[in-house]
């Protein structure tokens, strides 16, 4: 067994040896599936929160300073009696719901690793079938009417805040967990792709992240992300053929 394989045995016991060398030319496996315990709930729960924070956090940055900046204007205007950090509340209410989103999430990577569906190594699929049907989905899905609308929200942090806006910092936590709401709708299946790329796979992570960064904050983002879906859908079918 090589260093890589140990490695993994060692942050995820959870994996049984043979979960390992099933991905090993000539070993097989001879045991089942091991049910996850309350640890490695919460260390995979926490592993995808990490992971939608390192990639969501570029995308929504204008959101979040465009909020400071007006509630900072309103203070100086004595439009607003000063608080204890309401940015942070803002920030808060955002990170919550993709809490929320990485609970989802590892209750699926759990039903799929109990189906044998995904690698251990880098826990990305071993199916052409899921890889296929993530892939397609992703596609159709960014041209769809719902991930648009979410899409127009994410790209018009000012829109949304005049929209929206809430005073206190219980108004400033649910405008956070609002504009979470939009962007988790708008990413939800781009974030799927990491069970075809692979969940511990740093440069699909990267690649992801970019790409929504891309959709929200570029004037061309929109069309980048159609491009994309075409992209997303002709790789599904390739992959579903080959």
């Amino acid at each position: 067994m090589s260093a890589r394989q140990m490695t993994t045995l060692a942050l995820f016991p959870h994996q049984h040896a043979d979960d390992v060398t099933q991905e090993m030319p000539g070993m097989a496996s001879t045991t089942g599936w091991a049910p996850w315990g309350f640890g490695t709930w919460a260390l995979m729960i926490g592993m995808w929160w990490i992971m939608m924070i390192a990639m969501m956090t570029p995308s929504a940055a204008p959101t979040i300073l465009l909020y400071a900046r007006v509630h900072r204007t309103a203070l100086a205007r004595g439009q607003l009696q000063e608080e204890v950090a309401p940015i942070a509340a803002f920030t808060a209410g955002y990170l919550t719901v993709w809490l929320g989103f990485a609970v989802a999430a590892a209750v699926l990577h759990c039903a799929l690793e109990r189906a044998g569906l995904l690698s251990t190594m880098m826990m990305g699929s071993r199916s052409r079938w899921l890889s296929g049907a993530v892939l397609i989905g992703a596609g159709l899905y960014q041209l769809s009417p719902l991930k648009n609308a979410c899409l127009a929200q994410c790209r018009a942090p000012a829109t949304f805040l005049a929209r929206h806006w809430r005073p206190h910092a219980l108004g400033a936590l649910q405008l956070g967990a609002k504009h979470g709401a939009y962007c988790v709708g708008c990413c939800w299946l781009l974030m799927a792709l990491l069970f075809v790329g692979g969940v511990m796979n740093l440069i699909w992570i990267a690649a992801l992240a970019i790409v929504v960064m891309i959709e929200k904050v570029l004037p061309q983002g929109q069309w980048i992300g159609r491009a994309a879906a075409l992209a997303l859908t002709g790789w599904g079918v390739a992959t579903l053929v080959a």
